[in-house]
């Protein structure tokens, strides 16, 4: 695959605010009705001001993972700083009765003003990790519940099936085509998590537009079809996008577009695509096909519903680079983390100074552990990660170790963001730290433990 067929941004681009600058809508209404409800009751039981700490966290991988993917910090972030209930959202809300008007008093002046730790984005996560503590008031915290675990939930997905696919495609590019596979706004936050955990580009302009995701794309089927012969359909593409162009050559049939390709090229045409087949055996084919014809350093793009499983079987082909969409964009099979937004301790009191207790549910299949957490990541002697070490109230401070949460929130004032580039350079190291069993295509157990001290 060429540089022509990725356009490649400023890597240190910052991400922009997905509208224009003429419209800065309000993120408070993305939550659920009971979070307003709690925050009522609360606020008339003189309840609301209590310290307490919540953590979100995924009690178990996805069955068969050993392995999840922390993605959508930035995302979440941006929707924490637009997190506001202007007079349009108060007056929904006293119109449906969710508030009363003590509360949409409250809410008019409401800015998190509160701590928030989390696994920095693009790092490995294992179950119980704690990707995100909140520590403020049970109203301030609350409230950003659903927000939290809507975002964290959808784009950890989606980066942990893209790193199994990356991983098994072994330093050949995978780029992600899947926008027509899923609701509109999901596809461009897919793409961008997909991009973090190791996708080389996307077809989704807006993604590239909104978070400086490289794009990718040339021609479908469609674009054959409307020409009376697909030599007339190559040599427009030619014409347009130069020879170093990617053309698809299955419409009809393969050789015959392959032996055309080459010849209005003289043996120059970048990349072919194919989209349908027996693939790893016409990918052979063409490969022959192609060196024959003297186009060597011609690639080879394959698509037609991807996924890791099927990349890894083509492991052996002579494929330069995969398409995957559908599969991506819905988890491969696992389309949320199964994460969950818990409070694990709170005042005694609603004074400043009342000292904090652990609290947890005990309730069967859904337990959880109280006491705000320290979580380091434990390597043996050759660097390798052996053991998730999770403190309780103590930072267990390690020597063969480092610790796994970053300040992203600070006295309310946002403090966690950094480039896109940032986090997909730290998925590839955490990547690299884990046991070779991570990488295995069968199903396993996590690939560490998760131990509680």
């Amino acid at each position: 695959m060429t540089a022509a067929h990725v356009q490649q941004p400023d890597i240190q681009q910052p991400e922009l605010e997905p509208w224009g600058p003429s419209e800065v809508p309000t993120t408070a209404l993305l939550t659920d009705h009971y979070e307003l409800t709690m925050l009522r009751a609360a606020l008339q039981s003189g309840t609301a001001d209590r310290r307490c700490t919540f953590e979100l966290f995924g009690r178990r991988l996805p069955d068969g993972r050993r392995y999840g993917v922390v993605a959508g910090v930035g995302r979440a972030l941006r929707a924490l700083s637009h997190f506001r209930f202007d007079d349009e959202s108060r007056q929904f809300l006293l119109d449906r009765g969710v508030v009363d008007r003590q509360t949409a008093d409250w809410l008019a002046d409401f800015r998190f003003s509160g701590q928030i730790w989390g696994y920095a984005e693009g790092d490995i996560y294992f179950p119980g990790s704690p990707l995100l503590i909140v520590e403020s008031t049970f109203a301030e915290a609350v409230l950003l519940e659903t927000l939290m675990l809507s975002i964290y939930n959808h784009d950890s997905a989606i980066a942990s099936a893209a790193s199994r696919m990356t991983a098994v495609a072994d330093g050949r590019p995978c780029l992600e085509m899947g926008a027509r596979r899923t609701q509109e706004l999901s596809a461009v936050a897919a793409a961008r998590a997909a991009y973090i955990a190791g996708f080389s580009g996307t077809s989704s302009l807006e993604a590239g537009r909104r978070y400086g995701v490289p794009t990718i794309g040339t021609a479908a089927h469609a674009f054959t079809l409307l020409h009376d012969s697909e030599e007339d359909a190559f040599r427009a593409q030619i014409q347009a996008m130069g020879t170093d162009t990617t053309l698809l050559v299955d419409t009809y049939d393969v050789d015959t577009a392959v032996r055309t390709a080459v010849r209005l090229t003289d043996g120059k045409i970048g990349a072919v695509r194919l989209d349908s087949g027996d693939l790893p055996v016409l990918a052979k084919h063409v490969r022959t096909l192609l060196d024959d014809l003297g186009a060597k350093d011609t690639t080879i793009i394959v698509t037609s519903d991807l996924d890791e499983w099927q990349i890894a079987a083509l492991a052996g082909a002579p494929v330069d680079g995969y398409g995957v969409g559908t599969a991506l964009v819905t988890g491969s099979g696992h389309p949320t983390s199964g994460f969950v937004y818990k409070m694990v301790a709170r005042a005694t009191s609603d004074e400043p100074d009342a000292p904090l207790v652990h609290v947890a549910k005990k309730s069967t299949g859904k337990a959880t552990v109280g006491g705000r957490k320290y979580p380091w990541r434990r390597f043996d002697a050759a660097g390798v990660a052996e053991t998730e070490l999770i403190g309780i109230d103590k930072d267990p401070v390690l020597e063969h170790g480092r610790p796994l949460l970053v300040p992203l929130v600070k006295d309310g004032e946002i403090v966690g963001r950094e480039p896109l580039d940032a986090a997909r350079d730290r998925h590839t190291r955490a990547r690299a730290e884990l046991p070779l069993d991570a990488l295995k295509m069968s199903r396993g157990e996590p690939v560490i433990e998760t131990v509680f001290v």
